[in-house]
């Protein structure tokens, strides 16, 4: 492809910091810590205008093969004092914490960035054994608690109305308390009489994001986020899922083009197509198809028994879950369920599965930007994750590759737009919240 795409919002760019345990490898060197790495990238981020820095959250030793993650709340915090644009995404589940914490602790962070905070809502698939909750509540459950969440957090965002502070002439602030507001929310899960006990922030709510593609996944971000953060492996997934969440937001009153889609993408890089194949070709000779068969079985679910079947055939129909039955990550089992049942056999699922159900491509960076390309013109992606700044190979190819490409197709802008996070991802506004 090579036509410019008609006057819209740039596409904006995130990358991931500090959510892998790989981090931890640091900690057997008493000389060096363990948010090195973390601090390298973001400088990396910021020095090329990438829009955010991402931190996953995994809450559970041994899930899903690893350690667990350094707490996304604290590490960004770090963060925020070696940056001073770039946003900061934190991944904190609703399952576990109570909203007024959460207003608390997005707040502050907001404050101590200037401006650039924002929350990844997810509701948990794993966890539970460590917060006295007994078994995991079911999706439904966990999505009906996460709206609750959501909702009494924003209040308390806004139980600061304009002109609660104001200068005192001197460089102080007064006061104005009748501008500040309890909430006296009593719902199915929380009671909650507010205020805020901190400050009006300066984005006044931190940006929105959600993740989850189950149905009640959907309705949540449908009702609340700002942007929303996708698994969608193929362009027909990708405008699917757009058009059927951005339509109930619609039906729900949301500003046009809300959520945002934020895609993640899986590169594979060479240089030249013949260094594309090779590089493929030795991660698929590379692959344990032992170990592939559990993560297999995890992306559908963890209750499936994949141990005897033969690697060159489909997955046999009563082997696959009822995704009704399921209680963890339902969007991803209903990924690797329809890839089943579209033929793929046992050996191509697993490769798919090394991309946990993201978006993968293979290519030079002209190829890659041709394919981000084809989603961002065809108005189902609007932020892309880009991985790999922590390894020298991958990182060349991406800022010295497939950033500058995209710049020169106009896609991506060339510097930040803004003072805060909301500004420079060119939300709308939100809703007002003045006194009557």
């Amino acid at each position: 492809m090579s036509s410019v795409p008609g006057a819209r919002r740039t596409l904006k760019t995130v990358t991931g910091v500090s959510g892998s345990p790989e981090v931890y490898a640091a900690a057997i060197d008493p000389g060096r810590s363990t948010l090195a790495d973390a601090v390298e990238v973001a400088r990396l981020a910021e020095a090329h205008k990438i829009d955010a820095l991402f931190a996953a959250d995994l809450l559970s030793f041994g899930a899903q093969g690893a350690i667990g993650a350094q707490e996304p709340l604290i590490v960004l915090s770090v963060l925020s004092a070696v940056t001073s644009h770039v946003g900061l995404i934190a991944t904190v589940t609703t399952t576990f914490h109570h909203p007024f914490n959460l207003a608390r602790l997005f707040g502050t962070l907001d404050h101590v960035s200037n401006g650039r905070a924002a929350w990844n809502a997810v509701t948990s698939s794993v966890g539970e054994e460590n917060y006295g909750a007994g078994d995991l509540p079911s999706p439904e459950e966990r999505y009906a608690r996460a709206a609750e969440s959501i909702a009494v957090v924003n209040a308390l965002f806004d139980s600061w109305r304009p002109g609660a502070l104001s200068p005192d002439g001197h460089g102080g602030a007064v006061l104005d308390a009748g501008r500040v507001r309890p909430i006296d929310h009593a719902g199915r899960y929380f009671t909650v009489r507010g205020p805020l006990n901190i400050p009006a922030l300066p984005q006044r709510r931190p940006v929105q994001f959600q993740a989850g593609q189950s149905e009640a996944g959907i309705e949540l971000g449908a009702r609340f986020a700002e942007v929303v953060f996708t698994s969608l492996p193929t362009l027909e997934d990708a405008v699917t899922y757009a058009k059927r969440i951005r339509a109930r937001a619609t039906e729900l009153g949301r500003a046009d083009g809300l959520p945002l889609i934020m895609s993640s993408l899986h590169a594979t890089y060479g240089a030249t197509e013949a260094e594309v194949r090779r590089a493929v070709r030795e991660q698929r000779e590379a692959t344990d198809f032992e170990a592939g068969r559990a993560r297999l079985a995890d992306m559908l679910g963890g209750g499936v028994d994949l141990a005897e079947l033969p690697l060159d055939r489909p997955i046999p129909e009563h082997v696959l879950p009822d995704v009704r039955t399921i209680n963890r990550r339902r969007g991803r089992v209903e990924i690797f369920s329809r890839f089943a049942r579209q033929g793929k056999t046992l050996r191509e699922l697993i490769l798919a599965a090394k991309d946990t159900g993201h978006w993968a491509v293979a290519g030079t960076p002209e190829q890659i930007a041709d394919a981000v390309q084809e989603r961002y013109t065809a108005g189902v992606l609007d932020v892309l994750t880009l991985g790999g700044l922590d390894q020298p190979r991958s990182r060349e190819f991406v800022l010295d590759g497939l950033l500058p490409e995209l710049r020169r197709r106009r896609i991506v802008g060339a510097d930040y737009v803004g003072d805060t996070f909301r500004d420079n991802l060119e939300l709308p506004p939100l809703p007002s919240h003045d006194l009557p």
